[in-house]
């Protein structure tokens, strides 16, 4: 099937996550995105575990269907050849702190000098403005500064950070949506622009009715485990072989949810008649809903409740997922593929699907150099005279 990025040429200067992540979703919608590492070492995630026959699969998983070159940026050969490679490119994106790509001279003002289309992507701890745009920012400082951590965890436990790394998703999920929106306008009006994401800022972003407790009423949201602060109850509760979510959000779901389970005094109880109700005694109800649900499996609440039309689920591990017919059976979450290296690994799908085009995972990630001949001799039009000498001067 055909990829809606099959025209694009993106040059990806990221490492780690974030912008991996990003790189990842145009790679798998199709763009050719061309992964540029320092000579030698590369990306820092290649060091990084799970391995398999020696072979990062964290890196391979957020570097699938790329090619990979390494170039050395430190080098004027080096940046010269990056200005050659944005004269044939659509987008660029890089995770560096804020500056560093004007230290190499090819900051967004000198490369839209070089070609006026371009789209330059960055991705920061803080974003390129403001009193902390320097600072340093990782996951967990996005996490941690966008409010994310004060409000997830129990009541009495210390702020949490989230199981998954969810400030890079986040940062590159903004990332993707913001070069692709500006790639759209450049094909209208032939013109290129920045995008400047912060990490920090799509937390920040993420947290939305979050934010809203505050600035409506004024009072600072705290930790209050898996309940929802609006309606209840939408909440986890104890089963005989583990925890599991049900959502009766409305008062309509509530009723059925009570009938179903054989507790319509739950309904006509005065402290439970309303949303604001259940929400004000929230502890006393979730203790009846589980004098119920302690006597019966996760799977056997699910699906009751499903087969009435009440959201709930299980609370998943991941040797669950991993087997379940909707997630990596119908929507083909977990596909395989063949590395050189690896050999057969399991990767994490993307969560876009199309009904004309495809966004499967199609090439396994790049060794470290692997596709430098291509890119010097057959994009570029180098010589092999030329790359023997870059390689000698350690620009590659």
């Amino acid at each position: 099937m055909e990829r809606n990025l099959q025209d694009v040429v993106v040059l990806d200067l990221t490492k780690v996550l974030a912008g991996p992540y990003c790189g990842m979703l145009l790679s798998d919608m199709g763009a050719k995105v061309i992964k540029i590492e320092v000579p030698e070492r590369g990306d820092d995630s290649r060091a990084y575990g799970p391995f398999q026959n020696g072979e990062s699969i964290y890196y391979a998983g957020l570097n699938r269907g790329k090619l990979g070159m390494t170039l050395n940026l430190k080098t004027k050969e080096g940046q010269e050849i990056f200005k050659d490679l944005v004269k044939k490119a659509d987008i660029v994106i890089e995770n560096y702190r804020p500056g560093t790509m004007e230290k190499f001279d090819l900051g967004y003002d000198k490369l839209k000098e070089i070609n006026p289309k371009i789209i330059y992507g960055s991705i920061s701890g803080y974003g390129h403005t403001g009193p902390y745009s320097q600072r340093a920012g990782y996951d967990i400082v996005g996490q941690a500064m966008g409010g994310l951590m004060s409000t997830t965890g129990w009541a009495d436990s210390k702020p949490t950070r989230t199981g998954t790394p969810m400030g890079d998703v986040l940062g590159g999920l903004n990332l993707a949506i913001g070069v692709l929106s500006a790639l759209h306008r450049q094909r209208m009006t032939g013109k290129g622009e920045k995008v400047d994401v912060a990490l920090v800022d799509s937390v920040v972003s993420a947290m939305q009715n979050i934010n809203m407790i505050y600035t409506s009423e004024g009072r600072i949201p705290e930790r209050i485990g898996n309940r929802y602060e609006s309606t209840y109850p939408y909440d986890s509760f104890e089963a005989s072989d583990g925890d599991v979510i049900i959502a009766a959000a409305n008062d309509g779901l509530y009723c059925r949810f009570c009938k179903l389970i054989g507790r319509e005094d739950l309904i006509t109880d005065q402290r439970f008649a309303t949303i604001q109700g259940r929400l004000d005694n929230n502890v006393a109800l979730k203790e009846e809903i589980e004098k119920w649900s302690v006597n019966h499996t996760i799977d056997e609440i699910s699906d009751l409740l499903n087969e009435n039309g009440i959201p709930s689920c299980p609370i998943n591990t991941v040797d669950r997922i991993v087997k379940d017919k909707q997630i990596a059976g119908a929507r083909n979450m977990f596909p395989k593929q063949e590395h050189p290296v690896a050999g057969e690994i399991v990767l994490t799908n993307n969560a876009i699907k199309y009904t004309e085009t495809t966004s499967e995972p199609h090439k396994p990630a790049p060794l470290l150099g692997e596709h430098n001949d291509y890119i010097f001799t057959e994009l570029l039009g180098y010589t092999d005279e030329d790359v023997n000498t870059f390689k000698e001067k350690k620009v590659i």
